[in-house]
């Protein structure tokens, strides 16, 4: 395999700190993205300080604890607030 050094159109992203929450809310959407067993297109993620704010909706009860559980996982988050809602076709 072979690597090529990233070539970005003009200037290289900024990187924020990752105690910055646009950071902790990338990580925090990230780790819901891959989570198995939780479908997370429609979960909003924000963060303000070290507490994350889950939002928006998902099929089934167990998938709202998956979102909470995956969200407390990531290093930074102190306290998760879910307001994760069933979808109406949810069944949980």
């Amino acid at each position: 395999m072979i690597f090529k050094k990233r070539t970005f159109f003009g200037n290289e992203p900024e990187r924020q700190p990752a105690e910055h929450p646009a950071e902790l809310e990338r990580r925090v959407a990230h780790c819901l993205a891959v989570s198995p067993g939780l479908d997370a297109i429609d979960v909003t993620v924000t963060v303000t300080g070290n507490t994350a704010v889950l939002g928006g909706t998902v099929a089934t009860r167990e998938e709202m604890v998956r979102a909470e559980e995956a969200a407390k996982a990531v290093e930074g988050v102190e306290e998760v607030i879910n307001h994760i809602e069933l979808s109406k076709g949810g069944t949980g």
